[in-house]
C-alpha cells in the first residue's frame, strides 16, 4: 500500500527510539526518490511486545512479539516496508518477506548507566540492583558479578533512565546506538568493552523489512544500505540461527568487516552467568553465512547439556 502521494508508507513500532530510527530510513529514502520526506507516510502499529510490560518477553514467546503485527501489514498491503532493531528480527521470517537490507551499523557497544560513584561494573556496590529486560545483559553481568542482584526492567529507554535517577534500582545497561539516536549518549556512565561484553546479535544495525516480491522497492533501497552491515549480520544470524536463538537463550555475538575479511566471535552462557561457551571465526566476506553456522556447531558440540536447556 502507498500513501496518497503514491510514496512507499513505512511502518514502526511507536516507541520514541522506534520512530527515530524509522524517520532516517524516512529522509534517506526520500532522498533516494528525489521527494519531501513528509510525503513517505510513517504507520505507528503496535505490537503484542509493546503491551506487554510486566513479564519478561521469554515468558510469553520471544522475539516475533515485536514483528508480527508489522509482519501482516506488510503481507496485507497495508505498509510497503518496516524499519526494525535488527536485533529484534526472529531469524526465520514469514513467507513472502525478506530484509532488503541496512543501514550502516553504528557503535555496537552495551554502555552502564549508573548512580552514584561506580565507573564500570567492576565498581558497582555489593549486592547492587541492576535492571535489563535482556536475559543476555542479565547473564554477563551475573557472569562478571554473581553478587550483584539482576531484576527484570521493561519499558522505553527514557522509563529505565528515570529508574536508575530515582534510585528505584543502581544500575542499568543499554545499547550506545539507542541512546545517540535519541541524542541522549551522555547520559552512559561508561562504554562496555566487547573484549568484555559482548553485544546482541544484531545490535545497533537498523533493519529493512519489504515484500520479496517488490523488487523496485528493494532497488531503490540498495542506494543507501550497507552491503558490510548485511554480511556482518549475515554470519550473526546464521550462528544465532544454528542455536536457535530467542528472547529464552542468552546469546552474544559480534561480527566484524575489514575489507575481504570477517572476525567473528560468539557466546552461549546460562541465565545466570555460571558457565558459557565462547567461539572464534575468522575468513573472507564470501564465507560469512558458513563461518555463522560453524561457529554455531562449534557451541553445539562443546555445551553441556545444561547450558542447552536439555
Amino acid at each position: 500500500m502507498t500513501a496518497s502521494t503514491g510514496a512507499p508508507v513505512i511502518g514502526t513500532r511507536g516507541s520514541p527510539l522506534a520512530l527515530a530510527q524509522a524517520r532516517q530510513v524516512q529522509g534517506l529514502l526520500a532522498a533516494a526518490l528525489g521527494c519531501p520526506a513528509e510525503e513517505i507516510a510513517l504507520s505507528v502499529i503496535k505490537t503484542t511486545g509493546d503491551m506487554i510490560q510486566d513479564r519478561a518477553l521469554s515468558e510469553v514467546g520471544g522475539k516475533g512479539l515485536f514483528t508480527k503485527e508489522l509482519d501482516n501489514a506488510l503481507l496485507d498491503g497495508r505498509i510497503a516496508l518496516a524499519v526494525h532493531s535488527a536485533k529484534d528480527l526472529p531469524t526465520v521470517l514469514p513467507d513472502g518477506l525478506v530484509i532488503a537490507g541496512y543501514l550502516p551499523r553504528e557503535d555496537v557497544r552495551d554502555v552502564l548507566i549508573c548512580r552514584g560513584d561506580a565507573r564500570s561494573i567492576a565498581e558497582l556496590p555489593h549486592g547492587a540492583v541492576v535492571g535489563s529486560a535482556s536475559l543476555r545483559r542479565q547473564a554477563q553481568v551475573r557472569r562478571l558479578r554473581p553478587d550483584i542482584s539482576v531484576t527484570l526492567l521493561r519499558g522505553n529507554v527514557g522509563t529505565r533512565l528515570a529508574k536508575v535517577e530515582s534510585g528505584e534500582i543502581d544500575a542499568t545497561l543499554l545499547a550506545l546506538a539507542g541512546l545517540r539516536r535519541l541524542g541522549l549518549a551522555d547520559r552512559a556512565t561508561v562504554l562496555l568493552d566487547t573484549d568484555d561484553f559482548l553485544p546482541a546479535i544484531g545490535q545497533g544495525a537498523i533493519a529493512i523489512v519489504t515484500r520479496a516480491g517488490d523488487v523496485a522497492l528493494r532497488e531503490t533501497l540498495r542506494r543507501f544500505t550497507d552491503p558490510a552491515t548485511a554480511v556482518a549480520l549475515e554470519a550473526e544470524r546464521a550462528f544465532l540461527r544454528i542455536l536457535d536463538g530467542s528472547c529464552r537463550t542468552p546469546i552474544a555475538g559480534l561480527a566484524q568487516v575489514d575489507g575481504a575479511s570477517l572476525s567473528f566471535r560468539g557466546m552461549l552462557l546460562a541465565p545466570d552467568g555460571s558457565d558459557w561457551v565462547a567461539v572464534e571465526r575468522s575468513g573472507p566476506i564470501a564465507d560469512a553465512f558458513a563461518l555463522g553456522e560453524d561457529a554455531g556447531r562449534e557451541v553445539l558440540a562443546r555445551a553441556r547439556p545444561a547450558l542447552l536447556g536439555r
